[in-house]
């Protein structure tokens, strides 16, 4: 009999796999899992077929089961849930924390959500999802977990041990206990270390901490990141506008949604327009790139046509066409950079940052000097190497020089305009600012050529 292969992320074990799951060979799935970690299971299944990952999904325990549904990317996702039966959804369900099953149920449509949470066991579990679906996904009432440890400041020790083995059966992690009234407002915290080094009949009053940073169910997820990355915390209780404790975030929540947002402006940055990866179908791949492109050769057409216009001042000097893609390469990359920097700084925004006008001072300033520095360099460059007289020299000098305060000026300000209108400004870098770009850019120096050359 061939021995049963441990689980490992190859091709060759994916074959095993497939070959195993055509003959119905459970044993061997089932031993080669055990250990394995969830994530890397679900990588593994997205590379299966459907009819293959179902099957998988079916024969493995539900809490497994569950914390692979969990790991898989959206599309898997969706595919995944369109497929089990609803009674098969809701048993995996009943195994997560009420925010992993929310954001599963998010995917799915009114009628076949609502079919799933009628088929929970728990109806403690039904009515935290219902309420966690009222949030926005990205604020932190869409964020936070129902599931967490409370203690009220009027029990003892002894009674808040209890508290904790009961409702820990519920809990994944455990990083804090939080303290409460009767009303059920948040007070503090109180961390395991003194509870166990507390006597029986020491009141939780008399030993929590008052100091703790909340936040409130309506802010906006990337906020919430901020304050835990500004605190370095773990978690983070949710509250209402009551100050009523209502949920609580863990570090594991916000790192997705940070991978989420980053992956999201690296495409917009480049010209997607739609969150797509590698594995997706060739359409959905094309049509996402196809608008920037589409407006990248149109801008090339307007600048071609733009050139056309001096077609007579390029017969006379001929020269001026060998320099339009240094000019526009310039443009580019000083706009991509400005853009990128202010795109940056959006990101990260603190109480001490610059006003907007100090941003649009401090880049118009940096310019300055890169344009001078390039302006020089070019001169130099086109007199003495290339041995163009001094009036040409300067014409590409100058128009450099405008050239660059021009890109400057755009990438500065183009990103600042979309935030002030709650546009992602991720998209005025890349594609967005080199067209529009090349067009000024193409604008400038022919027009300083008109003015020195006499065109």
């Amino acid at each position: 009999m061939e021995p049963i292969k441990s689980f490992e992320l190859s091709k060759e074990y994916l074959e095993s796999l497939q070959d195993s799951i055509e003959i119905q060979n459970n044993g061997f799935i089932i031993e080669s899992f055990e250990g394995a970690n969830v994530a890397d299971i679900a990588s593994l299944l997205d590379e299966l077929n459907m009819d293959e990952a179902i099957y998988v999904l079916r024969l493995l325990p539900a809490s497994t089961s569950a914390d692979i549904l969990i790991e898989l990317d959206e599309d898997s996702l969706i595919q995944v849930i369109r497929e089990l039966e609803t009674t098969e959804l809701a048993g995996l369900i009943d195994q997560m924390e009420s925010d992993d099953a929310a954001d599963i149920l998010i995917l799915m449509s009114t009628k076949d959500r609502e079919g799933v949470i009628s088929h929970l066991k728990e109806k403690e579990k039904s009515a935290n999802i219902l309420d966690l679906l009222r949030y926005d996904e990205d604020s932190a009432g869409g964020l936070m977990a129902k599931e967490f440890i409370r203690a009220n400041k009027n029990w003892n020790v002894v009674q808040t041990i209890e508290e904790i083995r009961r409702q820990a059966e519920k809990v994944e992690k455990i990083y804090s206990i939080y303290v409460v009234d009767n009303r059920q407002h948040l007070l503090g915290r109180v961390s395991l270390k003194k509870i166990i080094l507390a006597s029986a009949d020491t009141k939780i009053s008399d030993i929590y901490e008052p100091e703790l940073i909340s936040i409130p169910t309506h802010m906006e997820g990337e906020e919430v990141a901020e304050i835990m990355r500004k605190y370095d915390l773990e978690s983070v209780p949710v509250v209402n506008a009551k100050n009523r404790l209502v949920g609580r975030i863990t570090v594991d929540d916000i790192l997705d949604l940070i991978r989420e947002q980053s992956e999201e402006d690296i495409q917009a940055m480049t010209g997607i327009s739609a969150d797509v990866e590698e594995s997706d179908s060739i359409f959905r791949i094309s049509k996402a790139r196809l608008p920037w492109l589409l407006i990248g050769v149109i801008g090339g057409l307007m600048g071609a046509k733009i050139i056309g216009f001096f077609e007579v001042g390029l017969s006379k000097y001929i020269a001026l066409a060998s320099f339009i893609p240094l000019v526009a390469a310039t443009g580019g990359n000083v706009g991509i950079q400005s853009s990128s920097l202010v795109v940056q700084s959006l990101a990260s925004k603190s109480v001490f940052d610059d006003t907007p006008l100090q941003r649009f001072t401090k880049g118009l300033l940096i310019a300055l000097v890169n344009g001078v520095v390039l302006a020089a360099f070019v001169f130099l460059v086109v007199v003495f190497l290339y041995g163009f007289d001094g009036i040409f020299g300067l014409t590409i000098g100058l128009a450099m020089f405008c050239v660059v305060l021009l890109s400057s000026f755009m990438g500065t300000i183009t990103p600042l305009v979309l935030d002030r209108f709650g546009i992602n400004p991720a998209i005025a870098s890349g594609p967005f600012i080199t067209t529009a770009n090349d067009l000024l850019g193409l604008s400038v120096y022919f027009g300083v050529a008109m003015l020195l050359l006499k065109l």
